[in-house]
């Protein structure tokens, strides 16, 4: 599938787990983005949209000038302890270990982790279970919250790959 067609039903399915879980509302929630690549550029504009205050964190100095070139807060991604007690919302996108029991321990009680990321993830979720954190691993979205999307973006880029291959 299209990888860039295949982050946005992916960002709206995390909207929808973050609607379902979270116990605030997102407008007016504070919300962190981990990873500004295909899923981080097409989730961060989404949450704004519906209210919520956005900060990226990204480890490339270019992709946290873009996203506060679009008004949203940065972290870099290496420097996450210390700044991770005041989100309402985490999501990650980065398949790699970045939201450890360290970094779990400052979040407040309420604060809701969707793992967005290819496995083996960025989420400790054996930690998180331990102190109490709502954490969610979300596999396999576009298939599951917007199959048809999916299948037609399957489609498509199937058809252009053959199509390229002179088939």
């Amino acid at each position: 599938m299209c990888p860039i067609a295949n982050a946005l039903p992916t960002a709206e399915g995390a909207i929808q787990i973050a609607l379902e879980e979270m116990p605030v509302t997102l407008h007016g929630s504070r919300a962190l983005v981990i990873g500004y690549g295909r899923l981080g550029k097409a989730l961060a504009p989404r949450l704004a949209g519906l209210g919520a205050k956005v900060s990226v964190a990204a480890r490339k100095y270019a992709d946290l000038a873009w996203a506060e070139g679009f008004g949203f807060g940065t972290e870099h991604t290496g420097e996450l302890k210390g700044w991770l007690c005041g989100y309402d919302l985490i999501v990650n996108t980065v398949p790699a270990p970045v939201l450890g029991e360290d970094e779990l321990k400052e979040l407040k009680p309420e604060c809701v982790v969707i793992d967005l990321a290819s496995l083996p993830g960025g989420v400790d979720f054996q930690a998180a279970e331990i102190l109490g954190i709502k954490a969610v691993q979300a596999l396999s979205l576009p298939g599951r919250v917007a199959p048809a999307t999916a299948a037609a973006y399957l489609r498509s880029t199937i058809c252009h790959i053959l199509n390229e291959l002179g088939v």
